[in-house]
């Protein structure tokens, strides 16, 4: 019998490992990509040891693949640079089986779209609808084409068109009040060890070592949405330009970038769950599913663990019973990821406190929380994740 055929939309992190794990277990898979060309600049993604556990189980091997760094340490600290928690990340993998590692996010990519067939990935084909998504999927392109699927897995992103075609309904998404700079430095003197956020009144800036030298850093400040300055690299240095070193030294290698290669994205999670993962044979994964604030460093790692579970969960190659297997798929994920949904955003709202005396507060009840305890909190999202059989 000729191979099942998916029909991957997006070509992110989650679509992509969704298409690997689809390819390896027998099933013929195109990915469709709006973007003309894969990325060439970004930032980085920190892959913690749930989503590891998942790449391993399709025979991903991150760190092989892209590069990566093990930071010695994690933690949060003040704008005055005390640290409020921390633990060593040899603690992590002793606990988790495996350490985080980070990985910049455009060669973690490019990795996982060559580990596809040739032509697998269609660049500049962006997808306008799918036809009878309960019987016979067709997936429409932008260039007219059609395509005939047994299963279509929708990745297309925080504002998922697919999302909002077939659950219309829905409430889309939610401004959560911050928005976020991120980009990539090159400081390979700067003797940075940490992997760590700092917390402020309303913002927060964040610093993660690579393996090639460079830093993924990023920031948050409550305003607006739709706020914009016209240089993003002065409004980082006015705002972040007194906190604690090293931030300083790094923020002096931002102003060496085109205003261009920093980021700025305002911040949005999803207002509700969705009242399920699927529709007929159309799955949803990733932030098309169920977009999360940043927060936890999660919504990557979600995204992996929504693939490796859908294709394991779906039949190998010749059998037929994909609209029981999807529906296992939203049980097996719904309440997991809304979970995770929920927390980011919480934990969000604890990092953008502004009030000094809650600042204060805040400071005080996480310093003095036990750093084995701080630990044994992220269990239920580092242990949480099982492959199917």
């Amino acid at each position: 019998m000729a191979n099942r055929r998916a029909v991957v939309v997006g070509a992110g992190i989650g679509g992509l490992t969704a298409a690997i794990a689809l390819h390896r277990s027998g099933w013929h898979v195109t990915v469709c990509e709006r973007a003309p060309a894969p990325p060439l600049t970004g930032a980085g993604i920190g892959l913690a040891p749930n989503a590891l556990r998942a790449l391993d189980a399709i025979g991903v091997d991150a760190a092989r693949a892209a590069g990566s760094a093990v930071p010695e340490t994690m933690g949060v600290r003040r704008s005055d640079g005390r640290w409020l928690t921390r633990v060593a990340t040899a603690d992590m993998a002793a606990r988790y089986g495996v350490a985080p590692i980070a990985v910049p996010r455009p060669a973690f990519t490019a990795a996982l779209a060559a580990a596809l067939p040739a032509g697998a990935v269609r660049y500049g084909s962006a997808v306008t609808a799918v036809h009878d998504p309960e019987g016979s999927p067709v997936v429409r392109t932008a260039a007219g084409e059609d395509l005939a699927a047994d299963l279509v897995v929708a990745a297309d992103g925080i504002r998922s068109p697919l999302r909002h075609a077939h659950f219309p309904a829905h409430p889309g998404l939610h401004y959560i009040g911050e928005t976020a700079w991120r980009t990539l430095v090159d400081a390979p003197d700067l003797p940075i060890a940490a992997m760590s956020e700092t917390w402020g009144r309303g913002q927060r800036f964040g610093v993660t070592p690579l393996s090639d030298g460079r830093f993924y850093l990023y920031a948050t400040a409550l305003v607006p949405p739709g706020t914009r300055s016209a240089d993003p690299r002065a409004e980082l240095r006015d705002r972040f330009g007194s906190w604690h070193d090293p931030i300083p030294a790094l923020l002096d290698r931002i102003d060496r970038l085109d205003p261009a290669d920093v980021l700025q994205n305002d911040l949005y999670d999803l207002a509700a769950p969705l009242p399920a993962l699927h529709h007929g044979r159309v799955a949803w994964l990733g932030d098309a599913a169920h977009a999360m604030a940043p927060n936890l460093g999660q919504g990557g790692c979600q995204a992996i663990e929504d693939a490796v579970v859908l294709a394991g969960l779906l039949p190998p190659n010749g059998a037929d019973p994909v609209l029981a297997a999807l529906a296992a798929y939203t049980a097996a994920r719904r309440d997991r990821t809304d979970a995770v949904r929920v927390r980011a955003r919480r934990v969000g709202r604890l990092g953008a406190l502004r009030n000094p005396l809650a600042v204060a507060a805040r400071d005080l009840a996480v310093r003095a929380t036990p750093d084995r305890l701080a630990l044994r909190g992220m269990d239920d999202l580092f242990n949480g994740f099982r492959p199917p059989p």
